[in-house]
C-alpha cells in the first residue's frame, strides 16, 4: 500500500489540487469542491481523510446544501505548497487577481513576522499637496516590523513592462512616502493601528519608512533610478530576510519623532 504521508503521495495531493485552482475563477479566494472532485481521496476511508485533511491548513471541510465540502483557502495553499511542487510563487500568483495579490504579500509579510494593513488611504494635510498636486492616497499593503515600515505598491507586472513605468510608479511611492511624513498625526495613528494603542512605540523610534515595489515577475532591474527596490514576488521572502544588511542602498525616509494617541480608560 501507497504511504500517503510521504514525500510523493502529497506531492501528488499538491499538484492535484493546483490544477483544480487554476480552473477557477482569480477572483474567488476560498474555492468549494465536492469530495468526487479530489481523486487523491479515493484511497481514504472516512477516518482516515479526517486525519489527512487536519494536517494542512489550507483546506478545510464545510457544510453546504446538507452535504460536506472541501474549501481550499488559495493564499494558504499558495505558502504551504513551495516545499512540495516545482512551481515557484509568482507562477502561483497567477491563481489570484489583484485583491488576492495583496493579500498573498501580505500573508508573506506575516510569515516574517511583520504586523501589516491592506488598503491603506489617508488625505494630505501638509504643504505637499501644493507641490504634487495630489490631495488623496492609496497604499495597497503597509508593514512594520522592529523600526522598519514597509510602504508597498503591489504590481501585476509582467517582465514585459516597461522599465519606464515601474520606474515612474517606484517615484510616486517614494512620494506617498513622504507624504506619510508629513502628516505626523496620521503616521501616529496608523502605527498605533497596527501595532496597537497599548504597545510602547516610541521605543522603536527612529522609524525607517521603506518605499517598495512588488511585482508579480522578475526584472533584471532590481532598484529603480531613485533607489526604490523593485522585488518579484518569489524574491519577497529573502529581500525581507536581508533587509537590514540591504537598508544602506535602498531610499529612506527617517521619522524621529512622534506623538503618541492615549488610550482613554
Amino acid at each position: 500500500m501507497i504511504d500517503p504521508y510521504s514525500f510523493s503521495s502529497i506531492k501528488r495531493f499538491f499538484y492535484e489540487i493546483y490544477d483544480l485552482l487554476k480552473e477557477s475563477s482569480s477572483e474567488i479566494f476560498e474555492v468549494w469542491f465536492e469530495f468526487s472532485d479530489i481523486d487523491f481521496f479515493k484511497a481514504f476511508d472516512k477516518y482516515a481523510l479526517q486525519d489527512f485533511i487536519a494536517r494542512f491548513e489550507f483546506i478545510t471541510v464545510q457544510k453546504g446544501n446538507y452535504i460536506p465540502y472541501i474549501v481550499v483557502d488559495k493564499i494558504a495553499f499558495i505558502t504551504q505548497c513551495l516545499s512540495y511542487l516545482d512551481l515557484d510563487v509568482n507562477q502561483l500568483s497567477y491563481l489570484l487577481n489583484y485583491d488576492g495579490f495583496e493579500a498573498l504579500i501580505q500573508e508573506i509579510l506575516s510569515q516574517n513576522h511583520y504586523k501589516t494593513v491592506k488598503n491603506y488611504r489617508f488625505s494630505d494635510k501638509s504643504q505637499l499637496k501644493y507641490v504634487t498636486s495630489q490631495n488623496r492616497y492609496e497604499i495597497d499593503v503597509i508593514g512594520i516590523y522592529q523600526n522598519f515600515i514597509l510602504v508597498i505598491d503591489a504590481k501585476q507586472w509582467k517582465r514585459k513592462d516597461s522599465y519606464s513605468a515601474m520606474n515612474k510608479a517606484a517615484n510616486l511611492q517614494y512620494q506617498r512616502v513622504k507624504a506619510l511624513k508629513k502628516n505626523p498625526e496620521i503616521l501616529s495613528n496608523l502605527i498605533q493601528e497596527i501595532l496597537g494603542l497599548n504597545y510602547n512605540i516610541k521605543k522603536r523610534l527612529p522609524f525607517v519608512l521603506i518605499p517598495l515595489m512588488v511585482t508579480i515577475e522578475s526584472n533584471s532591474i532590481k532598484i529603480n533610478d531613485d533607489s526604490v527596490p523593485l522585488v518579484a514576488i518569489s524574491n519577497l521572502n529573502s529581500f525581507l530576510q536581508e533587509l537590514t544588511e540591504n537598508i544602506p542602498y535602498f531610499k529612506t525616509v527617517s521619522v524621529e519623532k512622534i506623538s503618541v494617541q492615549k488610550q482613554i480608560l
